[in-house]
């Protein structure tokens, strides 16, 4: 059975907020100026929003300016921020401090992400946009020049050890005069890109952070719908770059989530027990005392800054929003900014889709990023997470420094260095006695996992790959502990008993996996490569 193909203008890679606004704007540019411009995005879950994962406090700069009237309609941005509070946490206390400017919310909104994204996507599909939901983009499709033709989506129906099974149905091609990838963060695809076109040598490594986040309903007469809380401090050390969210939306909803830079260097520390810990707080407690946990995710995102970001255009195509690192990481967000590159990506091609002979590498894109608000914003902010390298201390006196008197225009930039580098060898890191989950206030891995409504076909190949086999059992467990049973928040992966040989082996419960992707960039040898899952598998998350 051959691959069917079709043709498109342009193809974006992705549904979440960055692919849509893109796709967005098309339309809008061709709409305007009554030109022909043909539009698909393809969104590997089950259906646009289902694996968008965020706190989310949203900035509404981006959207006012595609979509002015999106108040009237309908977007889901409802509870606007009304205060906001700073904490930092010791073991048993909560102390006030100052907010940062970079983290006053006046005017911007609480929302699910997730929702945010349906609209856009229901936005998209009314201005002609083509949305395939369930179509995991696979592979990179190359023309004879080495130029990017397209994508083309994963076979479904094949089994666990490679062979057709009765289901079998190939992928589809897809090929575009442009294709746009905006994948999120460490796209599976945008990865192969970077070795292709050596996208990254001339910048700084990417760093990541985990972001792990439970939504909860609580007791009405606690619920403070548009009020922001961010800590600091407890149960992290000094050492490890990391704080929690608190958001109260309406309807008694309350998201609550923990984020840990991957630059960590303890291999016995595990982000999500540190989660479960930090809601024991006696300031946090008793804020869920009463209430009912709805739903858990887990996703990693980009905090490099612009010292991290790759080229972003190449023969063929260009990358947006968090898969190129778009993340302002002092402000805490993101949708902004990669809504924005995105635009700024769907501008500078419809404009090649004009002429006569388009370029094949639309280099005016990083122009325009380069001359736009999301340069000057990042910029200000570069950094302010390198300097966490040194220690909270250290980082909170120099980001003062550099916020109130360098105004972000210090004369030198930190350099970033790559997270899965800075793991310590086991033995010499202190071991950490992580309490039992009382299964009220803090749960444990498979009943978190249960409730992100996570799904894959059993009988299908592992999407978790190994480069090679022997480095579990022959590195990453004598020299690091096995940290890949402790860094993943979905229990993917786990030593178990070897009968056969002696010993113990890596086994990987792949169907639990979030797609979170801490995996593919934590592990301190680079032996594992998430790649794609069937379309349409993994988490179905409803409102985060």
């Amino acid at each position: 059975m051959e691959r069917e193909s079709m043709e498109f203008d342009v193809v974006v890679v992705g549904a979440g907020p960055a692919g849509l606004s893109a796709a967005i704007r098309l339309r809008q540019l061709a709409m305007e100026n009554d030109k022909e411009c043909s539009v698909c995005v393809i969104e590997k879950g089950s259906e646009v929003g289902a694996h968008i994962l965020s706190g989310a406090v949203v900035e509404t700069r981006a959207l006012d300016e595609l979509i002015p009237d999106w108040k009237d309609k309908g977007a889901p941005l409802t509870v606007e921020a009304k205060d906001d509070s700073f904490l930092f946490l010791t073991e048993g206390k909560a102390t006030k401090l100052p907010t940062p400017p970079q983290m006053h919310n006046h005017g911007n909104y609480i929302v699910s992400l997730g929702n945010v994204c349906r609209w856009l996507g229901e936005q998209a599909e009314a201005l002609e946009v083509e949305v395939y939901p369930g179509f995991a983009a696979a592979e990179v499709l190359y023309n004879e020049d080495g130029s990017v033709k397209g994508v083309a989506t994963g076979d479904m129906g094949v089994s666990k050890s490679g062979e057709k099974t009765a289901a079998y149905e190939p992928g589809v091609e897809l090929h575009a005069k442009y294709t746009i990838f905006a994948e999120g963060c460490r796209g599976n695809l945008t990865k192969t890109l970077f070795d292709k076109f050596d996208l990254r040598k001339d910048c700084d490594p990417q760093t990541y952070g985990i972001g792990i986040k439970e939504l909860w309903e609580i007791a009405p007469e606690k619920s403070k719908p548009g009020s922001v809380v961010h800590t600091i401090g407890w149960p992290l050390d000094s050492h490890t770059y990391g704080g929690s969210f608190i958001y109260h939306l309406d309807n008694n909803q309350l998201a609550i989530g923990f984020v840990v830079g991957l630059d960590y260097q303890n291999p016995h520390l595990s982000p999500f027990d540190e989660f479960q810990r930090f809601k024991h707080h006696p300031a946090i407690k008793t804020l869920l005392e009463g209430g009912r946990r709805v739903s858990y995710g887990a996703r990693a995102l980009t905090e490099g800054g612009v010292q991290s970001l790759p080229k972003l255009t190449f023969p063929g195509g260009v990358l947006v929003g968090d898969t190129a690192g778009f993340l302002n990481v002092p402000k805490i967000k993101g949708t902004h900014t990669c809504m924005k590159s995105a635009m700024l990506a769907a501008d500078s091609i419809f404009a090649e889709l004009g002429k006569d002979e388009p370029a094949k590498e639309v280099t005016s894109y990083t122009d325009a990023v380069k001359n736009s608000w999301v340069w000057d914003e990042l910029y200000k902010v570069r950094n302010v997470r390198p300097s966490f390298h040194k220690g909270l201390w250290y980082a909170l006196a120099y980001s003062a420094l550099d916020t109130y008197l360098f105004r972000g225009k210090a004369p030198w930039t930190f350099k970033n260095h790559a997270d899965h580098t800075a793991l310590k060898k086991a033995k010499d890191c202190p071991k950490i006695d992580y309490p039992k989950p009382d299964g009220v206030i803090s749960f444990d891995k498979l009943s978190s996992v249960f409730i992100s409504n996570t799904n894959h076909a059993e009988d299908q190949p592992v999407h978790l790959t190994l480069k090679d086999d022997k480095v579990p059992t022959g590195t990453n467990l004598p020299e690091f502990d096995g940290p890949e049973q402790r860094y993943c928040p979905a229990g993917v992966y786990e030593y178990v008993e070897d009968e056969d040989q002696g010993g113990r082996k890596l086994q990987i419960n792949a169907q639990n996996c979030v797609h979170c992707k801490t995996c593919d960039i934590k592990d301190p040898t680079q032996n594992i490569n998430w790649v794609v899952p069937q379309g349409g598998d993994g988490p179905n998350y409803p409102n985060m």
